[in-house]
């Protein structure tokens, strides 16, 4: 390898504004962040979900109407059944 192309490597400090730190390698002496795993929402299961478009509503909203819809929907097989059931009495009608 080339002599002074390399940046230095520290063992470097990381600490986050909960109070968390622990130390891992970087180029820079000390690290700081806002948030770590210690205090990450997803991480902790404190997750909050923010809905401001009403997204959660409108899909309930779209299922609750399919489910409607559905309940009163005849199956195909029961369609052909009855179909053949409507031609069988006509045919016995002749």
């Amino acid at each position: 390898m080339k002599k002074d192309i390399h940046p230095k490597y520290y063992e470097t400090k990381v600490s986050c504004v909960c109070g968390n730190s622990f130390d891992t390698g970087s180029t820079l002496p000390e690290l700081k962040t806002e948030i770590c795993s210690a205090c990450h929402p997803f991480y902790t299961g404190k997750q909050k979900i923010v809905d401001s478009a009403r997204r959660i509503e409108k899909f309930k909203a779209k299922v609750e109407v399919k489910d409607k819809v559905a309940a009163n929907r005849k199956g195909k097989k029961v369609k052909n059944i009855a179909r053949a059931k409507a031609k069988a009495e006509k045919i016995d009608k002749e």
